[in-house]
């Protein structure tokens, strides 16, 4: 037996669940078949479905945290900008390979070729298409030691390094010393001895390792103290005003043959000369002034305008500036104003602006907020402190983009679940629930009822979903088939418990608890009244009598034949009565001072009686006069020649009264009713409503009367001046009158006496007389009736 190297076992696991469909896709965790497209990583090897390593590449979550970097694998999170677009093979020569039994799937089948990632192997690979990375090389070279004086036979690829025995010997850095260290990897250390070197301007020493700036040695030195050289110069006069330097000194600036103009430089000394100027001869004679304006640029000032020295021409620096410059706070935001002679020292005139920086910092989350901010990185200094994805810990590193890190606690202790026997073995990273067991919950109960839920690691257990029977909670009706988890049942009836009062039930819908927590009954009173046994009707008051106020009950009166009928209060309807009561009293005071008793109903006699009821009209007195008349006629009730009784129809005379005044208005509203009714009793539905627009309140009194007569309920809405009335018309309710209002008031426009038109006009000197003639009507009725007299009292003379 042999064993397999690392990779090679790797790669034959890999193509083993490969052609036995159990490699898991790690996106999607299903099973990659052998006939679906596939992507496998190049560093990782890990094999993906196509399309889901397509759809993880395009989320935010796969993106790199510099954002620049492509999108990171699932597996290795090494980040790539490959696009994915069509399906190959593990070596990458052929788009969309078939499958074949006697190959590993999603191979071509073909040798690899590709080369050996990281070595310097020549040779490609030899084995046929396959997943996983590439085996080593099986080739031998000859490969010389680390100092190249050895040299070994060693396998192709191989990345160790050869040492051998000897010293190494090569040349330092300093090229004059070797390197006495045995044979090694990469360069040669940096000679470490020590030697002193003297700066160009020979005016100081220091002690460095051997090699140091050798490159610059020129014969001055061997670097550059930093301080002014100070050398005398070829004219032996002035001194070298240079920073110590490596080249020679240059000639005296104030040589006569290297001036040639005036000190402001506007005017040639060769035209000064002829002006009457001296001759210059040595470099300490003074340079001739040409007694123009200087007019060199200054420091200070800005770019559109620069400032210019306005001294006459002169040696030396230029004076300070009288001018005023404008200066830019830290940000550039802000400029000021200050005097040019300030600006020599640029530390002492900086100054701040009060604008705060809006922009977001490093992190993507805080904005910087700093005043006058000349930071271009913006690095948040908060710790972030987000949770960790273990829910316990938070996150300790400088505030962030992206998401934190996993969390780096880790446990080495047994996670099991709560009854034992599922169990995850240490290192259990922070965070990880318990594993998942599938044995039946043992944890203790409340009921004990079977227990259909699995072992779980939550500290409260599911509720209980067995069905049972339990009382509502007015223990009005025991209920079937409630879960026993469900405490509060409410079986949708009225409480009907008797309350404190002892005279009220509870009106609420079954419920838990008192039914008045803290409060009273508030509900009216059904005790009788003594006068005319109406309900009290004020707030419950169990322990004080009833209040002595009106009552506000409606009772209905008619008149004495019964026709008319009219609602009122109670409290106004009696007040007739007690005044006739009243006077009768009086009429028997002095029985009453004596001592005698009275009884009040023999007082108020039939007639008086009679005056609490409402007086009959003109109608009832016509209805009354036309019964006596049918009834000495022997008129039977199925007869009306002259549609008399049927006038006398159930609509009150303050409605007629009303209508007459809009009789339009009313047969639109009739005719509306009458085809809501029809409708609503030849359709389907069991209601129909219609909604009328807004209108004023004496229209409104008409609906609501007529909707009463036609059996139709009406209600009325929104507030004034928008208030309409909507009417709702119920099956075998509503029912449609035989007379309507309209023709009711129709035919009595008809019955009544015409004006005297046509008439007859008889003139005189003295008077003239007007004769009236009769309508046809009018004459029949006449006719007929006399005739009903005359054979009645025929009758009567024969009997």
């Amino acid at each position: 037996s042999f064993a397999l190297h690392p990779q090679e076992e790797k790669n034959s696991k890999i193509a083993f669940k490969l052609t036995t469909e159990k490699y898991e896709c790690m996106v999607c965790c299903e099973v990659i078949r052998t006939i679906a497209p596939v992507w496998s990583c190049q560093n990782c090897y890990h094999v993906f479905h196509l399309n889901c390593i397509k759809k993880w590449a395009r989320s935010p979550a796969s993106q790199a945290e510099d954002g620049n970097s492509g999108w990171r694998c699932p597996a290795c999170q090494n980040a790539s900008t490959q696009v994915l677009t069509t399906y190959t093979c593990f070596c990458g020569k052929v788009n969309n390979p078939e499958w074949n039994r006697n190959e590993i799937p999603h191979s071509c089948g073909e040798l690899c070729r590709k080369r050996r990632p990281g070595q310097d192997c020549p040779h490609s690979c030899n084995i046929l298409c396959h997943p996983g990375p590439c085996p080593s090389c099986p080739a031998f070279m000859t490969k010389t030691c680390e100092c190249g004086r050895t040299s070994h036979s060693v396998r192709c690829g191989q990345s160790t390094t050869i040492h051998c025995s000897n010293v190494c010997g090569n040349t330092l850095n300093c090229g004059r010393h070797n390197c006495a260290q045995m044979c090694h990897v990469g360069k040669c250390h940096p000679c470490q001895l020590t030697v002193q070197q003297v700066c160009y301007c020979g005016s100081t020493f220091r002690d460095v390792l051997c090699g140091t700036n050798e490159e610059f040695s020129d014969g001055f030195g061997k670097f550059s103290c930093q301080k002014t050289c100070d050398k005398k110069l070829n004219c032996g006069r002035h001194s070298c005003m240079q920073i110590c330097h490596p080249e020679p000194c240059q000639l005296c600036p104030r040589l006569p043959q290297v001036v040639h103009c005036c000190p402001c430089g506007q005017t040639p000394l060769s035209r000064l000369l002829k002006l009457g100027c001296i001759e210059r001869k040595l470099c300490t004679d003074p340079i001739p002034s040409c007694g123009k304006t200087c007019g060199k640029p200054l420091p200070c000032g800005s770019r559109d305008f620069i400032h210019t020295c306005e001294n006459l021409c002169h040696e030396g620096e230029c004076g300070p500036c009288s001018r005023t410059s404008n200066i830019y706070c830290r940000c550039a935001f802000k400029t000021k104003e200050v005097p040019c002679a300030r600006l020599k020292n640029k530390a002492d005139i900086t100054f701040m602006c009060d604008k705060r920086c809006n922009k977001k910092r490093s992190c993507g989350r805080h904005k910087c907020n700093e005043i006058c901010c000349v930071d271009k990185e913006h690095k948040c200094p908060l710790v972030c402190g987000r949770k960790l994805n273990c829910s316990l810990h938070r996150c300790e590193e400088p505030c962030h983009r992206g998401n934190c890190q996993t969390c780096w606690q880790t446990s080495f202790d047994e996670l099991t679940c709560y009854c034992g026997e599922s169990v995850i073995y240490p290192p259990v990273p922070c965070g990880t629930q318990p594993p998942e067991c599938k044995n039946s919950c043992t944890r203790p109960h409340e009921c004990d009822h079977p227990v259909y839920h699995t072992c779980h690691s939550e500290e409260k257990c599911p509720p209980c979903t067995y069905l049972t029977q339990k009382w509502c909670m007015g223990k009005h009706e025991l209920r079937n088939n409630i879960p026993c988890h469900l405490t509060d049942i409410s079986c949708g009836l009225r409480c009907n418990q008797m309350l404190k009062c002892g005279m009220h039930k509870c009106k609420r819908i079954c419920h838990k608890g008192v039914c008045l927590i803290d409060e009273e009954c508030k509900q009216p009173c059904t005790s009788l009244r003594l006068y005319c046994n109406h309900p009290c009707m004020a707030p419950c008051h169990p322990s004080l009598p009833c209040p002595t106020t009106s009552c506000n009950t409606k009772v209905d009166l008619q008149c004495e034949c019964g026709r008319r009928k009219e609602s009122m209060i109670c409290s106004e309807a009696s007040s007739t009565y007690q005044r006739i009561a009243a006077i009768s009293i009086a009429t028997k005071l002095t029985d009453m001072q004596l001592g005698d008793s009275v009884e009040i109903s023999r007082l108020i006699t039939k007639k008086e009686m009679k005056q609490t009821r409402l007086q009959c009209n003109e109608e009832c007195f016509a209805l009354e006069r036309n019964r006596r008349f049918a009834e000495a006629l022997h008129i039977r009730d199925n007869s009306d020649p002259f549609n008399i009784r049927s006038s006398g129809s159930k609509y009150s005379d303050n409605l007629k009264e009303d209508a007459r005044k809009d009789l339009k208005f009313v047969s639109d509203i009739e005719k509306e009713m009458r085809t809501l009714v029809e409708a609503v009793n030849k359709g389907k539905h069991s209601k129909r409503s219609h909604c009328y627009p807004p209108m004023n309140r004496d229209h409104r009194r008409i609906i609501h009367e007529l909707a009463q007569i036609y059996g139709i309920e009406s209600v009325s809405y929104d507030n004034e001046p928008k208030r309409n009335v909507v009417i709702t018309a119920v099956k075998g309710k509503s029912i449609c009158p035989s007379n309507t209002l309209t023709s009711v008031l129709e035919r009595e426009m008809q019955t009544r006496p015409p004006p005297p038109i046509p008439h007859y006009r008889q003139t005189d000197n003295a008077q003239t007389t007007e004769l009236s003639l009769p309508s046809l009507q009018e004459c029949f009725c006449c006719v007929y009736t006399m005739w009903h007299i005359i054979y009645y009292f025929g009758a009567i003379n024969n009997f």
